[in-house]
Formats: C-alpha cells, sequence, structure tokens
C-alpha cells in the first residue's frame, strides 16, 4: 500500500509510523485509519521489527475523529448506524490491534491529543510527551458523546475511576506535566527533546528478549485482577515454562561475562 497519510520509516529494528496529515491536525480519516493497520499489519509480519515508534508531524498528536468529512453522513442510515459501523468494522480494530502488537510501541507524543487521540496514545505501552502536549475528552461536554476508542478503558487502569470520570465530565485539558505527575504517561520532556528520547527508549525496548513485551502486559494485567494467591501462582507458572527457554540461556551467559544480552529475535 502506498501511503498518503502517515509516514512509515524502519532503522534497524525499530519502526515508525508518523501521522502525516498536519494541516487538518491528523484526524482520523477513513484512508489514515486504513492505513495505520497496514503499517500495524507490516509490524506483525517484519521479523526483524522489534519495537514500534508512534508520533505525529505539527502541532496536534490527533483531534480525534473526523467530523467534518461527512464520513458519517449516509442517506441509507442514520449517523449512529453508520458510526456504530465505523467503530466496530475499523476503530476498534485498529486501537486493538496496537494495543496487542507483538513489539514494544513508544509514544511519542508531539502535541495535543483530543477526542479518539487519546486512546490512540494511550494504546501504547510507554509514552513520552511533549511539554506543550495534552490529553483532552470533550465527547460529553462539547458533543453529547461518550469517549471511545478505548479512552476510558486506559484512563482508569492508570488514573483510577474518579479522576478519569472527572476528565470526561468536565472535558478540562489534562496537561503533559499533571499527567506525568498522576503517572498516566512516563515522561513529559521539552519539546525540541521529544524524538530523541523516545527514539532512544524504542531502541533499548528493541534489545529485548522477542516474548518479553507479551509477558510483561500478561503479568502486569493479571496483577490487576488476580489475589495475592494467584499472582504467586501465574508468576510460578510462567516461570516454570520460562526458564527452560533459550533466552534464559543468553541471559545468565551474558550477566556472568559482565555484558549485555544478545535475546535472539522474533521467530
Amino acid at each position: 500500500m502506498s501511503y498518503q497519510t502517515i509516514i512509515y520509516t524502519q532503522e534497524n529494528s525499530v519502526a515508525c509510523i508518523t501521522l502525516n496529515l498536519p494541516e487538518r491536525l491528523n484526524p482520523f480519516t477513513a484512508d489514515m485509519v486504513s492505513e495505520i493497520r497496514d503499517a500495524l499489519a507490516r509490524v506483525r509480519t517484519d521479523k526483524s521489527v522489534r519495537a514500534l515508534l508512534l508520533t505525529a508531524n505539527g502541532k496536534l498528536f490527533s483531534c480525534g475523529a473526523d467530523l467534518g468529512s461527512g464520513a458519517f453522513n449516509n442517506h441509507e442510515e442514520s449517523r449512529g448506524a453508520r458510526a456504530g459501523k465505523v467503530m466496530r468494522n475499523s476503530i476498534n480494530p485498529l486501537i486493538t490491534e496496537l494495543h496487542e502488537l507483538p513489539v514494544p510501541i513508544v509514544i511519542a507524543l508531539n502535541g495535543g491529543a483530543a477526542g479518539g487521540g487519546v486512546g490512540l496514545a494511550l494504546a501504547g505501552d510507554i509514552v513520552f510527551a511533549a511539554r506543550s502536549a495534552y490529553f483532552y475528552l470533550p465527547f460529553i461536554k462539547k458533543l453529547a458523546l461518550v469517549p471511545d476508542m478505548g479512552a476510558c478503558w486506559f484512563l482508569q487502569r492508570r488514573l483510577g475511576p474518579a479522576r478519569t470520570l472527572a476528565l470526561c465530565l468536565t472535558g478540562e485539558r489534562l496537561s503533559a506535566e499533571k499527567a506525568e505527575q498522576w503517572g498516566l504517561i512516563q515522561s513529559c520532556v521539552d519539546d525540541a527533546a521529544l524524538l530523541t528520547v523516545a527514539t532512544q527508549m524504542a531502541r533499548q525496548l528493541a534489545r529485548l528478549p522477542a516474548h518479553g513485551i507479551i509477558e510483561a502486559r500478561q503479568i502486569c494485567a493479571v496483577a490487576s485482577s488476580n489475589d495475592l494467591r494467584a499472582q504467586l501462582a501465574y508468576e510460578a507458572e510462567r516461570q516454570q515454562i520460562l526458564f527452560d527457554s533459550p533466552a534464559l540461556e543468553e541471559g545468565v551467559k551474558a550477566f556472568f561475562e559482565k555484558r549485555d544480552p544478545d535475546f535472539p529475535g522474533r521467530e
């Protein structure tokens, strides 16, 4: 596929997807969603890719849904029916495909994430935000809609129900600095340093064992619902399997040789 709304690049084992409709504030057009999903499929199938960096060009990361394009207007069905179809057939799969990608994902939030842009930004594993960036959920206050693209699912797990509900109801912008203070993102950095810091992290994560991101996501997910005994049992189960892996052999060898491990890539 030839991309018109995003830029896809790869440097060594790190792939990068850049939203590239800056003059329109990077709305989620049908073409953009399709192109992001195609790029994610490339990452899944290209075993040389071991980390993904996701960012955008322009002053905003994304303004969210492309409400002005007429995409939700169809004379044969209501706007609601059309919106539901778009969500189920393209938007929701995009978020699940990103969240379940078999490589670590670093988000470089170059500017504001509004509407659905919040869900896209938080679907990554580690988020760095420029100091000028912010999170903004105008759905209820401005549009009488509910937040989508998984925004509340991600927010509630990181901020808790009280702060998530307040952000939904007030429509107030959450600055990058406060997002860092609240534990929503990894770090808030100067705008000029954002790509450098995020790229360095992506390169670092690309050196992890190939299965590392899947194991890390899963153990954190079950820890949020397990009681202590169940968590300990899960850890014993996973360690029993992982202690027999070639990756552990390399890790132990590197430890005694006082060097960084060189873990095998994706198979």
